[in-house]
């Protein structure tokens, strides 16, 4: 018998049409900009032979991947509930359903005004059944979904008279929402009919308006309109613009439900205007003029008997205070401390309630809910102070839904690496803390067969950077020292924290023999604002030697070998994973870019591009200054693209995704594929879906399977069966 020649498939190559500009003194050449032409027929053919490749390449990962798909959805309960939440006269709750993609939004009266227990739905009621008696369905998703292959929900708010319900949808992937007004009784849709909304709806105090926000020409939220049910969105008036175009702008509503707050807030700066919630044709008031340089935001509290606003600033120190001012225009000067700066607390958000204050917080990198008890003094108005206390050093803990002014309890939420997300109700009366409902994971799930740790890696300038990890017991051997492969996540941008959260899907890895890890690295909010402050602008090359260090460190703790890591981030956290593709290729046995922004001089170059003005705060301005455009063209992945050792590198993005947009990748993948010829990349589009990837989730668990499938080919364990 002859053998049998296999032949690879042969990567697609761009064309290459070199465009040349100077800038600063500096002259680049960018051969692939022609692929920004979204509706060029040439592009698309590109991106979908892309895909062939891909699918090609990874054909042998289709049994692993259904195998993953199956382990994930045997795990889940499909048919489901949330705990129920209440809310003025009712309690609102989500369902979900067997075979179905995105489930049902419900309410039920309350039957006893004085018993805030929330009611225990029957979780194995069919569709067609009511979960508790008197059962509601305000929204149908699947409903809404039908006949789209992408749908979100922006958000849904029911109007003060509980009749009415405003709801956002998209059906593109672009964030650009048309909002719809239901009648809850009859079941027909108002007329009213709002297109090109950011997100979803604030009413104001009566059933008969609410405000909304729009976008500019580069995606920017800029304008706050109020609309009057009945009358065409032509003719909503305009309460806020915004034009500078540094700042977002942003609409909500007091937890009292007496003001409706309108914030501007740049990267750095921000300042807050208020209107009557109970007048309809309120105009804004500023409270304290911007401040370069200050943060604040804003809660509506009653201390005896009086109005005040809670200020929740950084004026007096990096890490933010909670400053007490009367409830009217009053700037910093007159913010008194309630909640003194201190350099060991982030203050990250306060919550009032009719006698309490609920404060989440950050200290030496753990999440933390505080509550304040008041009483009647505004001069002393706190008097009681503590924390809400969860066992595990790895656990993340947050304040819940808490929509009601006057609840007794409060509700917060806890999950680790090991542990589902549980939810709870904390009585703020006896301290009791009551769980209400974890997250059920099917399948003889035990959070016992699996052994968190918090490590330490050194990094640039002697800072230590922690390093949340996961691994099942028993797989580093009798030992329990051998090295395993592990899957290291990242992101370190915007301040963003990512603390230790429990996936379903990870288990499939970690079952495998894999370890999972996060690196908490500088340009994240983990350890506070200094630590986001040391990660970005001028010191964002701190954000890639931390995630390198990180993997070192494994290594030389003997965790595990070289090549037996894969590193992975998504966005900004793309942008990680290119930059120290290029400058630490050997310490990484792969990498996943999950919609990266890897083009990143390019991109902020362009004021006219989505977001592009309003980040200059977070990474410079390279139009104006020689220096951010040096810094940035040292780190981009796409200008230093050249023919390194590259591990495999597997791109991810999405054709209608507005904040990274596909050519960034796309661009990447050509380059590395021209200027890297030993590279192993692939690049996969999703063609119908946004910046957070397919929509639905089994179309989600698919695509998860489709990366996780990829990583355990990478890590040498796609021929594992799971313990």
């Amino acid at each position: 018998m002859s053998d049998v020649e296999v032949v690879q498939p042969v990567p697609p190559r761009a064309d290459q049409r070199p465009v040349t500009t100077t800038l600063h003194g500096h002259t680049r050449t960018d051969e692939y900009e022609w692929l920004r032409a979204k509706d060029d027929p040439e592009v698309i053919g590109y991106l979908e032979a892309e895909n062939e490749y891909t699918q090609a390449r990874t054909a042998h990962l289709a049994g692993l991947r259904a195998r993953i798909y199956d382990e994930i959805k045997a795990r889940t309960l499909e048919t489901d509930l949330s705990v129920p939440t209440r809310v003025r006269g009712y309690w609102y709750y989500g369902r979900s359903f067997e075979g179905r993609q995105y489930g049902a939004s419900c309410r039920v009266p309350v039957t006893d005004p004085d018993d805030w227990t929330p009611p225990q739905p029957a979780a194995d009621a069919r569709p067609d059944e009511p979960a508790l008696p008197g059962e509601e369905t305000l929204l149908d998703l699947d409903e809404l979904a039908e006949g789209h292959e992408f749908f979100s929900l922006g958000g849904s708010s029911v109007s003060p008279d509980d009749r009415l319900l405003a709801y956002a949808t998209d059906v593109v992937g672009d964030e650009r929402y048309t909002v719809r007004v239901i009648d809850l009784a009859t079941r027909e849709l108002h007329e009213d009919v709002l297109t090109d909304v950011l997100g979803g709806v604030t009413w104001g105090g009566s059933s008969d308006h609410f405000y909304y926000t729009t976008v500019d020409d580069a995606w920017r939220p800029d304008k706050v309109w109020r609309h009057h049910l009945g009358t065409a969105q032509a003719d909503d008036e305009l309460v806020f613009h915004e034009p500078d175009g540094r700042y977002f702008v942003g609409v909500g509503r007091t937890r009292s439900r007496r003001y409706v707050v309108v914030a501007a807030s740049s990267k750095t700066t921000s300042e807050f205007h208020v209107l009557d919630a109970n007048d309809p044709a309120a105009t804004p008031q500023l409270f304290a003029e911007r401040v370069d340089g200050v943060e604040y935001s804003l809660e509506h509290a009653v201390i005896g008997g009086r109005d005040h606003f809670l200020v929740l600033h950084n004026a007096n120190g990096p890490e933010f205070e909670l400053g007490l001012a009367p409830a009217v225009p009053t700037p910093a000067s007159g913010w008194r401390p309630l909640l003194p700066h201190d350099l060991a607390v982030r203050l990250e958000d306060v919550d009032a309630f009719a006698d309490h204050l609920v404060v989440s917080q950050r200290s030496n990198g753990t999440s933390q809910v505080r509550i304040l008890d008041l009483g009647d003094d505004p001069e002393a108005p706190v008097v009681g102070d503590r924390l809400v206390e969860f066992p595990g050093e790895l656990a993340t803990v947050g304040a819940g839904s808490n929509p009601a002014w006057e609840q007794p309890t409060i509700r917060v939420g806890m999950t680790s690496l090991s542990r589902p997300s549980a939810v709870y109700d904390h009585d703020l009366r006896t301290g009791e803390l009551v769980l209400r409902k974890q997250a059920p994971v099917l399948g003889g799930y035990d959070a016992d067969d699996y052994e968190e740790h918090r490590l330490w890696a050194t990094s640039t300038g002697g800072v230590q950077v922690p390093i949340s990890l996961v691994v099942r017991k028993g797989v580093r051997g009798e030992s329990g020292t051998d090295p395993v492969p592990v899957h290291l996540y990242g992101y370190g941008a915007y301040e963003s924290s990512m603390d230790p959260y429990f996936s379903v899907a990870r288990l499939s890895t970690l079952d495998r023999g894999a370890a999972f890890a996060i690196a908490h690295i500088r340009g994240g909010g983990e350890m506070g604002r200094h630590w986001y402050d040391d990660g970005k602008l001028e010191h964002k090359q701190h954000t890639f030697d931390d995630f390198a260090a990180a993997a070192r460190h494994l290594v030389e703790t003997g965790w595990t070998t070289p090549g037996q890591i894969v590193g992975e981030g998504a966005s900004a956290g793309g942008l990680l994973i290119g930059a120290v593709a290029n400058q630490a290729p050997e310490a990484f046995g792969g990498f996943v870019a999950g919609v990266p922004f890897v083009d990143t001089l390019t991109t902020m170059l362009d004021a006219t591009l989505p977001l592009t003005i309003p980040e200059y705060d977070e990474w410079g301005n390279p139009s104006d200054d020689p220096v951010a455009y040096e810094r940035i063209a040292g780190y981009a992945p796409y200008e230093n693209v050249a023919d390194l050792p590259y591990p495999p590198i597997l791109a991810e993005t999405s054709l209608n995704d507005t904040r990274v947009l596909y050519v960034e990748p796309a661009k990447w993948v050509a380059r590395l594929r021209d200027r890297a010829p030993r590279a192993d990349v692939l690049l996969r589009t999703e063609m119908a879906a946004g910046h957070g990837g397919v929509s639905g989730r089994y179309r989600a668990w698919e695509d998860r399977a489709f990366t996780l499938a990829w990583i355990l080919d990478r890590l040498g364990l796609a021929d594992r069966d799971p313990a």
